[in-house]
């Protein structure tokens, strides 16, 4: 009877006390969370619950193993099974804690610097998921190690992978040599300020807000919610366009090919009228000029501001937009033609022979001129 209630006290004893401090330590949490509204640390630590009843029941069962006198044959295999699960929860848990700490630290530094220096907190967010992500795989590989260091085959064999580390470190490095490019580019993406999550980017072509940056790869979401993959290394090595460096204000442009005989200067004033009915404009400037002409038309172009990437292009397409039908309303001559008509000769031609001038009869064929031969 006695062996019967021994491996039942000690096993059930291990559940029931882990729940109950896994209990308490969660109410405590809460009441904290609840307490101390300023920083989100409490509530975040509670993630880490279900890791710390497993490190408190494997730890309880590992120590309580002996006594219980529970499957005496198997004894080794389930001790080694349960230091297994007590480092692999430990390091679990010290990966949520550090979690917790570090978006704590970010949370209290954007909270205090957001309206003042986005950009600013947009690089230490960058740097706070690459921090998180190195220590992450950095606890991985030691848990790893430490697992594997408590099977007496691996330690037996200590001596000669330290031997041949040198050799195998020259093997790897030149065979992942690649994925060891982009794990500096991306440090060096991280701590040198070159793009950051939440930048506006314009890379082959294509517009879009970085999304994403790991140590090996960066994710870029474009208008129209693609993404596009791209290993960090190109941000080190190619030239891009980040339009959220420094300050995220911006000038755009507009062009418009119309006749010469369009009215700039009331298409000038037309611009501050609807600029003034845009609330995307930030009033900082605009300007309307004559930039080009050619035989048939002249180009007009409009240049207006925002306060970022996103507004510039509903500017754009407002002020392009209304100011065609406005043209097309008030002013058609001034949109452009195809001249049709026939041209005026000189009046001392006699219809024989070239004109004095050397300029050839044009007479109209199908919609279009071409000279009469």
């Amino acid at each position: 009877m006695e062996n019967l209630l021994r491996p039942l006290i000690v096993v059930g004893g291990s559940v029931v006390l882990t729940l109950v401090i896994g209990w308490a330590t969660d109410f405590l949490l809460r009441k904290a969370d609840e307490r101390h509204h300023e920083t989100p640390l409490w509530g975040l630590l509670r993630r880490g619950r279900i890791p710390y009843q497993l490190v408190l029941l494997t730890a309880l069962l590992r120590g309580a193993y002996d006594e219980a006198e529970l499957l005496e044959s198997r004894r080794e295999g389930i001790g080694q099974a349960l230091t297994l699960v007590l480092i692999g929860s430990a390091a679990w848990l010290v990966i949520r804690i550090a979690s917790a700490i570090v978006e704590t630290s970010y949370t209290r530094y954007a909270n205090a610097r957001t309206h003042r220096d986005p950009a600013r907190v947009r690089r230490v967010r960058t740097q706070v998921t690459l921090i998180m992500r190195v220590v992450s795989a950095i606890v991985g590989v030691v848990a790893a190690a430490s697992m594997l260091l408590t099977f007496p085959a691996f330690r037996a064999a200590g001596a000669s992978l330290l031997a041949s580390a040198g050799i195998l470190g020259i093997v790897a490095g030149v065979a992942a040599q690649s994925t060891l490019s982009n794990m500096f580019a991306g440090f060096q993406i991280a701590f040198g300020d070159m793009v950051r999550i939440g930048d506006t980017v314009v890379v082959d072509g294509e517009w879009g807000t970085v999304e994403e940056i790991t140590l090996t790869f960066l994710t870029v979401r474009t208008w129209d919610e693609r993404r596009i993959t791209m290993p960090v290394s190109y941000f080190t090595s190619k030239p891009f366009e980040n339009w959220s460096r420094g300050t995220p204000q911006m000038t755009g442009t507009i062009f418009w090919h119309v006749d010469h005989t369009a009215p700039v200067d009331a298409m000038r004033e037309k611009l501050r009228d609807i600029l003034r009915e845009c609330p995307a404009w930030d009033g900082r400037a605009y300007d309307l000029s004559v930039t080009d002409t050619t035989p048939n038309t002249m180009q007009v172009r409009a240049l207006v501001t925002a306060k970022d990437a996103d507004d510039i292009w509903t500017v754009r397409v407002a002020v392009r937009e209304q100011m065609v039908r406005w043209l097309a309303d008030e002013h058609p001559y001034a949109l452009p033609r195809v001249n049709t008509a026939d041209a005026i000769l000189p009046p001392s031609w006699n219809g024989h022979g070239p004109p004095r001038d050397g300029v050839p009869q044009q007479r109209r064929f199908h919609g279009s001129t071409r000279p009469e031969r």
